[in-house]
This record gives C-alpha cells, sequence and structure tokens, in this order.
C-alpha cells in the first residue's frame, strides 16, 4: 500500500489546551496534527507520554490489516508520569511514573474476574480501539497501572509491552527453567522472547531468522546457535543440531512456511506456540505433523496482565533490553520512524517517540 504522509494543524481556539499527536486518519495516510489534550473519566488517568515505541503492529493498522477506529492516534507500547485522574480515588496516582495495561474492560464479567480482560465482552485496546501513545497524553485505565521504578527508565517502561508479551507466550507454552527451545522470528518480540528465556533458565536456545541482519544481536543475547534460513534449512541443520527435537517452539513471524516448520523442530509431545500475527490470512499445515507426535499447539496472540512482571524483572536486572530502542526520535520525526520501522534496515530494532 502506498503511503500518504501528511502534516496539520487544527486551529487553536481561545483557551484550549492543544498537543502534538500522530493520527492514521484512514488507511495509508498518517498526519502530525494538534488536538485537544483529553479529560479522563472516572476510573482513568491522564498520563504525559514520556516514550512511546513502533510496533510492526502499528504498520498493520496503517496499512488497514487490524481492525480500528479511525481516525486514531496508534501506540501501545508507552510510559509516562500521570497528571490528572478523573476521579478522586486515583487521585494517588498523580506524579508517578508509570506504565500501563492498554485492556479497557468492564471489570465486572466473569471474564474480567477471573482475570482474562482480553474475553471480555466490552474489550477494546488503546491504539486500536482508543486513543495510543503517538501523542504527548495518553488517557489510560487506572487498574492497569504499574508503577515505574527510578531505576528504569522511561525508554525501557515502554519495551514492557513487547517483554510482557513474551512472558506471556512462554507462560501459554509451559516453557520451565531446563527446556530447550528454538525461536523462529529474529523480530522485537522474538529477542523478547530470548532475553525472557535466558532469564527463567531455559537452555540450548535457537534463533532463526530469514537473514543474518539481527541473528548478531541474538548471539549476544545469549543463543547457542542462530540460522539464516535463507542460507541454511532450518529443518536440516535442527535435525543435525537436536535430532529429537526440541521442548519448545515458538513462531514469532506468523508466516505460513515458518508455521510448517515449526511443526517439524519440537520434539514428540513437545510443544508449539504461535505468537506472530497471520495477517488474516489462511494457511495450509500437516496435520499428522500435529498428530502423530502428539504436539501441543497454542495460540499466543493475547497476552495480558504481564506489566508488573516485566517492570519487577527490568527493575532487578534480570532483563536489559533498553538496547533495543536503537533510534529515539522527536513525534516530528515520525515519517523517519515509520520508515525505519517498515522497512528494518541493518542494525536495526526499536524506533521510540521520546518527549522531553
Amino acid at each position: 500500500m502506498k503511503i500518504r504522509i501528511e502534516k496539520e494543524k487544527d486551529k487553536k481556539r481561545k483557551g484550549q489546551k492543544k498537543m502534538k499527536a500522530i493520527v492514521f486518519k484512514e488507511p495509508g495516510c498518517a498526519v502530525l496534527t494538534e488536538k485537544e489534550i483529553p479529560e479522563p473519566q472516572p476510573g482513568f488517568v491522564r498520563v504525559r507520554v514520556k516514550a512511546a515505541a513502533i510496533c510492526a503492529t502499528d504498520l498493520e493498522v496503517m496499512d488497514g490489516n487490524i481492525p480500528a477506529n479511525y481516525p486514531i492516534i496508534p501506540g501501545h507500547e508507552w510510559s509516562g508520569i500521570v497528571d490528572a485522574a478523573g476521579s478522586e480515588e486515583d487521585r494517588s496516582w498523580i506524579g508517578k511514573r508509570v506504565v500501563g495495561s492498554n485492556d479497557v474492560v468492564c471489570l465486572k464479567c466473569e471474564a474480567c474476574r477471573s482475570g482474562n480482560w482480553r474475553y471480555c465482552s466490552e474489550f477494546e485496546e488503546i491504539g486500536f480501539k482508543r486513543d495510543g501513545a503517538y501523542a504527548e497524553y495518553i488517557v489510560a485505565p487506572a487498574y492497569g497501572l504499574c508503577e515505574l521504578p527510578e531505576q528504569v527508565s522511561f525508554v525501557h517502561g515502554a519495551l514492557c509491552e513487547p517483554l510482557g508479551v513474551a512472558l506471556g507466550t512462554l507462560e501459554k507454552a509451559g516453557a520451565a527453567c531446563g527446556d530447550t527451545l528454538v525461536i523462529i522470528g529474529a523480530c522485537s518480540i522474538g529477542l523478547c522472547i530470548l532475553a525472557a528465556a535466558k532469564a527463567m533458565g531455559m537452555r540450548e536456545i535457537v534463533v532463526a531468522a530469514s537473514t543474518k541482519k539481527r541473528l548478531g544481536i541474538a548471539e549476544e543475547m545469549g543463543a547457542v546457535r542462530t540460522i539464516a534460513t535463507e542460507e541454511q534449512d532450518l529443518v536440516e541443520e535442527m535435525k543435525r543440531l537436536r535430532p529429537n527435537g526440541s521442548h519448545v517452539v515458538i513462531d514469532a513471524t506468523g508466516m505460513e512456511r515458518c508455521i510448517q516448520q515449526s511443526l517439524k523442530l519440537a520434539e514428540k509431545g513437545g510443544t508449539v506456540a504461535l505468537a506472530g500475527y497471520g495477517r488474516g490470512k489462511t494457511m495450509g499445515i500437516r496435520i499428522d505433523d500435529i498428530h502423530i507426535n502428539n504436539l501441543r499447539v497454542i495460540g499466543a496472540g493475547n497476552n495480558w496482565n504481564q506489566h508488573q512482571k516485566a517492570v519487577d524483572m527490568m527493575a532487578e536486572g534480570l532483563v536489559d533490553i533498553e538496547h533495543f530502542a536503537t533510534h529515539k526520535i522527536r513525534l516530528e520525526d515520525y515519517e523517519k520512524g515509520l520508515e525505519l520501522a517498515r522497512k528494518r534496515p541493518e542494525g536495526f530494532l526499536k524506533a521510540v517517540f521520546v518527549n522531553e
């Protein structure tokens, strides 16, 4: 899709306070504009955004591949300082450094009461159905906030969301200390899974990706082996390296070929976790790879309530992924940020908007 970049400014009305924001007006059209600073309703707080990372799913929103309420301010990886509260009971958050859940839910239904927020029938996600963090301010639910300790930077805090996805994926996979692991995909999620897996004591972790662009980073992070699939046959290489298969295999690409391969890399009775977004495509798999080998295949696309665990791991120094923020930019430089996220040049991992 050809992307149209526009620049516009709303006319300021006397007495109105404005903020800079990046808006996806419709699929294929991004705008840097000024909007009214939002006011939080009861149960919500307003956060002055200090850092907001660009995620690959934001590009899917821009391309119209993920349902969204256009026009929308994207951005679901963020951190900041609470500066207003919608109700008296939440005023204690004002002035605190925070990250938070993007899940807007009723808190009353059976799903919410059991902690499965994303199964709530009223579920809406910030950055997709509600305005997100590509702006100077964001409104977020107070019930989903986590305080960010001083030793964790705002940039690092914004990466709690992808680290939380990694933690949720490993939890769903039933991964355990001592398990062997194969990760297909060296995107930020794949590398976050690597970082979390190392921290929890998984061993002999292999990372595969189409090219060597990010495999050097995977090696620095502790992968025992990396495989560039454009140069080597992944299945054949893994047969030599691990003839009986791996305890856990995680696909972080959402690509048909990679998913097909993942089913051949798990040991008999092993687990395959599908953590990549498939972009709505119908795909073909060989059912006998699952049936005959008694594989456990799970979806890992909705990982919630992991922010506190991610913050704690960062604060204790168990996981350091701040170096993932390879490009720190201003909102005014959004064209560059979106282009980097789409083209993923050598050495690029994440572009992060930083507001002073």
